[in-house]
């Protein structure tokens, strides 16, 4: 019997997907379960999963944009699982290394016209990484360069030759490449929060001295004990949610002619991901401790670096947080996550002279942004909640007695 596979939906709203690649080959004996290929929508990246065991034929290409619940590939559950003596035996390493030499088009006049042709997925990365397709040990159909073989490329220690600025092509190439669902969402929802909300930027700085020192008194205890390092993310993180507390707007969000007011914090941090900006989500972070924070942000991470990331990962968000500062950022305005009100925008630490007490002195800096909407938020909420941040990441211990000092718990004020 023939089983059609069909493109599953990957959420309420998506109509189509792009095949990212196929990760079984026409003819290949597969299990029930096994994984099948990968598909791309517009807010994230998924598996389908073969539904019987049977031998495998694919019916797209990878970068083919395909509707929900079509038929994609087949899985014929007549045909016999080989036996383990049966199987395709491995190559030798000799031969392996002579089967995976890079492939040159011109090598053959005879050779497939797909040969030395990265997937869309595998062109990405080697742009990202600056390899050209003669370094990859192309191991697709037909020659065709897969993720799979960029990777492996990677992972070897290869190290690319880096870019030289006057290294463009003289004869005035141009690369067209079609756009990702990922990436057409984004840049959709980017238009539609700068046309429908009254977005507003306010800066202020935060002196970064407090936490640097803790970070290096206790950042060795903290990973014995947690197995995870203590970053800038878990503080802000924390800072905010206590801060939210103190000005609930921004932790809100308008929902027609209502204003929804969140009894939680649920904070997304935006993470750079191989296929474009993601925004999972930290639940319920106005009860996690440091390590706690910590931990789940990593795992977030992986996920997205992995392209594991789903829908429930980054639904949900009551606010946002960006770090720009990882790549060097100064000072950014960022663009509000819909349909969440606010974002608070991270940038680098550098050190500046700073007049304290009288004197300058040379302190670690860091400049903040929250980016928040007009419509909901004042600004002297929006003011007071940047300042409340602040506070609280240059008095760590703020943190602990909801943004007082220690002093005055003990006075009951």
């Amino acid at each position: 019997m023939i089983v059609e596979q069909k493109v599953p939906s990957p959420g309420e709203s998506i109509s189509e997907v792009v095949i990212a690649r196929w990760l079984k080959k026409d003819g290949e004996y597969v299990e029930k379960d096994d994984e099948l290929c990968e598909i791309d929508s517009d807010k994230a990246t998924l598996t389908v999963n073969a539904d019987e065991a049977g031998a495998f034929k694919s019916l797209a290409a990878e970068g083919d944009t395909v509707k929900v619940g079509s038929v994609i590939c087949t899985i014929d559950t007549t045909a016999a699982k080989p036996a383990a003596s049966e199987k395709v035996e491995q190559p030798k390493a000799e031969e392996k290394k002579a089967e995976q030499k890079p492939v040159k088009v011109e090598a053959s006049k005879t050779a497939s016209y797909a040969a030395g042709t990265p997937s869309p997925a595998a062109n990405k990365l080697m742009n990202e990484n600056n390899i050209s397709s003669s370094q990859v040990n192309a191991t697709g159909k037909d020659g065709r360069i897969t993720k799979s073989d960029v990777q492996n490329l990677l992972a070897s220690g290869f190290t690319a030759p880096a870019k030289l600025s006057g290294s463009f092509s003289a004869n005035r190439d141009v690369d067209r490449q079609k756009m990702t669902p990922l990436r057409k969402k984004l840049s959709q929802r980017l238009v539609s929060v700068k046309n429908e909300t009254a977005m507003l930027t306010t800066f202020n700085e935060v002196d970064m001295s407090a936490i640097m020192e803790i970070r290096k008194k206790y950042k060795d205890k903290f990973f014995e004990k947690h197995n995870v390092g203590v970053g800038f993310m878990s503080f802000f993180t924390k800072a905010v949610t206590e801060a939210l507390q103190h000005f609930p707007a921004v932790n809100a969000m308008i929902d027609g002619e209502e204003i929804v007011y969140h009894k939680y914090a649920d904070i997304g941090i935006a993470v750079s991901a191989p296929k474009g900006l993601v925004v999972p989500v930290v639940r319920n972070a106005q009860e996690m401790s440091l390590a706690q924070i910590e931990q789940e942000i990593k795992n977030l991470a992986v996920k997205a670096r992995d392209n594991k990331i789903t829908l429930e990962d980054m639904s949900g968000g009551t606010f946002t947080i960006t770090n720009g500062g990882v790549f060097g950022s100064m000072m950014s305005t960022p663009i509000i996550n819909p349909p969440q009100s606010a974002i608070l925008g991270m940038h680098n630490v550098v050190e500046r002279p700073m007049a304290v007490n009288g004197k300058v002195e040379i302190r670690p800096i860091m400049y903040v942004a929250l980016s928040y909407d007009h419509r909901i938020i004042d600004g002297r909420e929006s003011v007071g909640f940047l300042v409340k941040v602040k506070e609280m990441l240059e008095n760590p211990h703020k943190m602990l007695f909801g943004g007082k000092d220690p002093d005055q718990i003990l006075l009951g004020l």
